[in-house]
């Protein structure tokens, strides 16, 4: 399939991981892909590596909790590509985040990290919005996750404002003819998941899926590449859960 011919796209957190993986599943079916991250070394392997593999992308750094890089980062891809088709918004503090309560982390480092988490995924989508909206339209999908529907704190906290994000910009980016969604995945088997969340609980979250494994990126990408592409056409503001049936919603 080639449904992103022609078509330009930015995936922030595209450095490693399920970023990396969104990356290449969108210049695998045609798209000219910035790869964006902090993460300079990295973020140019895998543009690289597509470049490799016969797909065309570019890397740029951005830090998504600043207006002003998000805005650079915008017009970088207008310039190189000729506009923006489509946003991936998956850049996060995960791997190394702080374990703490929401009553007692450390307050500039809550800021922080919700500048990142959360703000990330806003100062994008209106640093895009305009050159979308020029060239036509076009679509959006922002990383959630299942911890938004269970204790997890503040990384649960940020996500269940991705979703209210994600749900309220529908509206307000509807007449430009941009469509907004998010994927909600369960526990992916990702380096910064080993890192952050010990295997006892990872086992014990596990047994108690409908379908008894861990997630793995690609199994996100199928849910990535539909809600972008003209397949989704008639849908925005939706949440998919993408996570072996950990949440059941009705």
């Amino acid at each position: 399939m080639a449904r992103f011919t022609g078509r330009s796209a930015i995936v922030t957190g595209a450095a490693q991981g399920i970023g990396a993986v969104y990356a290449q599943a969108l210049a695998a079916e045609g798209a000219k892909v910035v790869v964006a991250d902090l993460n300079t070394e990295k973020g140019e392997e895998v543009a690289k590596q597509i470049v490799a593999d016969g797909g065309t992308a570019v890397f740029h750094r951005v830090d998504v909790s600043d207006p002003e890089s998000t805005t650079a980062l915008a017009e970088f891809t207008v310039a190189e590509f000729g506009g923006i088709d489509h946003l991936v918004n998956n850049a996060a503090i995960y791997g190394d985040m702080k374990l703490d309560l929401l009553l007692t982390v450390p307050w500039d480092y809550y800021k922080k990290f919700m500048s990142v988490n959360f703000d990330g995924a806003l100062n994008m989508t209106r640093a895009v919005w305009q050159p979308m909206s020029k060239d036509g339209g076009g679509s959006i999908v922002n990383q959630s996750s299942t911890a938004a529907w269970l204790y997890s704190g503040f990384y649960g906290l940020a996500k269940v404002g991705v979703n209210g994000l994600t749900q309220q910009l529908a509206t307000e980016l509807g007449g430009s003819k941009i469509r907004i969604n998010a994927i909600a995945p369960g526990p992916i088997d990702t380096e910064a998941t080993k890192t952050v969340t010990p295997g006892n609980m990872v086992k014990d979250m596990v047994n108690r899926l409908p379908l008894k494994r861990m997630g793995t990126p690609e199994d996100l990408v199928g849910a990535c590449l539909y809600l972008l592409s003209d397949d989704a056409s008639w849908v925005t503001g939706h949440i998919l859960n993408v996570d072996g049936g950990q949440i059941i919603r009705s």
